[in-house]
């Protein structure tokens, strides 16, 4: 055959392979509404290992690349997994014709949160800054009123402190929480909410506002002094395969001072180095190592992010400057060894840091 009838076979075997995957999504529907109908959880460990183990047997016996198979395989289970936990949130909707308030519904968390809810049947209002007055939406948000089962705060963690103090003083009967990166900035108003009689405590979503599947995400649930409260804020999350953390308010902002503040420091570090290397971008872009192209790609999506929102996380963390204090001084033993041809020394900071990452498992 020539190039154009191979070519002509091949978009042939495309099509089939697009039929297959149709089917496949019909089938994982309804597997999922079966599911549903026997209160089966929507994620299956072992049976997940099975379709890999038996994908992964099937390519050597037909001279396929089994990493190529297993890893096409994990992108249908994936995308399995979304479809069934999107049916799922939507079956088990908590909405149910409730309302509910975003503030700072137009920003990127929030707005995740607003999708969120409408998923679920809450007839959902944003207000926010940025945007004007319109059906369910308000430029300003006292002007949207206080009467909703759930008021959500996503502004910006100065704002939301200030926000939950008026909130304090309108006193909403509804459910009331934050999705703060932090709680140092936003305790007194939490602290206001509580003892206005409210119903209020404070979460922390450990994913970004692109996450579609929170199978394997952590969502970290503060209680605020309402145990109430914050066990009816998880129930808003029950259908979903998120992993519910508890977290002290105290203990929070200590811990999250190394999980976002110290990596996220290491990789505004690491992408200011290059920076300001004199190396062009360019050229760096033709070398290639696996540990180098790993860390540019974090380095670049915290690039994109929002630097505001960073610096709120570092500026207002009164842990903060603990575990950068220990980036520099980490970096400063590094270039120490290096500059003495301390091999020994280079050797047990290497060894230290594997036997931590053992003790994490």
């Amino acid at each position: 055959m020539n190039l154009q009838e191979l070519r002509t076979n091949l978009s042939a075997i495309d099509r089939q392979l697009v039929e297959l995957i149709a089917a496949r999504q019909q089938i994982v529907a309804d597997i999922g509404k079966s599911k549903r109908t026997t209160g089966t959880g929507t994620r299956d460990y072992a049976r997940e290992k099975d379709v890999l183990d038996a994908g992964r047997a099937q390519a050597k016996n037909l001279g396929v690349d089994p990493d190529l198979v297993e890893n096409l395989l994990q992108l249908l289970i994936r995308t399995s997994l979304e479809s069934q936990e999107r049916d799922r949130v939507v079956a088990e909707g908590k909405g149910d014709g409730r309302k509910a308030l975003v503030i700072g519904g137009a920003g990127k968390m929030g707005r995740w949160f607003v999708d969120f809810f409408d998923s679920q049947g809450f007839a959902t209002t944003v207000a926010d800054v940025t945007i004007e007055d319109g059906p369910d939406q308000y430029k300003n948000w006292t002007d949207a009123g206080v009467d909703y089962d759930v008021i959500v705060v996503a502004a910006p963690l100065a704002v939301s402190g200030r926000i939950l103090a008026q909130l304090a003083v309108l006193k909403p009967k509804g459910l009331i929480f934050d999705i703060g990166s932090l709680k140092s900035p936003l305790i007194d108003g939490l602290k206001e909410l509580r003892s206005a009689g409210c119903r209020v405590t404070s979460l922390h979503p450990m994913y970004g506002p692109d996450t579609r599947l929170l199978s394997g995400r952590h969502l970290i649930f503060c209680d605020a002094g309402d145990p109430q409260a914050t066990t009816d804020a998880k129930e808003l999350f029950a259908a979903t395969m998120v992993e519910q953390l508890d977290m002290g308010l105290d203990d929070h902002d200590r811990l999250i001072a190394y999980v976002l503040g110290l990596s996220h420091a290491l990789n505004i570090a690491f992408f200011t180095a290059l920076a300001e290397s004199g190396e062009a971008a360019p050229k760096l872009a033709k070398l290639s190592s696996t540990t180098f192209d790993s860390q540019l790609l974090v380095s670049a999506a915290v690039a994109k992010d929002n630097p505001r929102l960073y610096f709120e996380i570092q500026n207002l963390n009164k842990f903060g400057l603990g575990p950068l204090d220990a980036l520099c001084d980490a970096a400063r033993r590094i270039r120490e060894t290096v500059a003495d041809g301390d091999e020994s020394a280079f050797v047990e900071l290497m060894e230290r840091g594997r036997d931590y990452f053992a003790l994490r498992g």
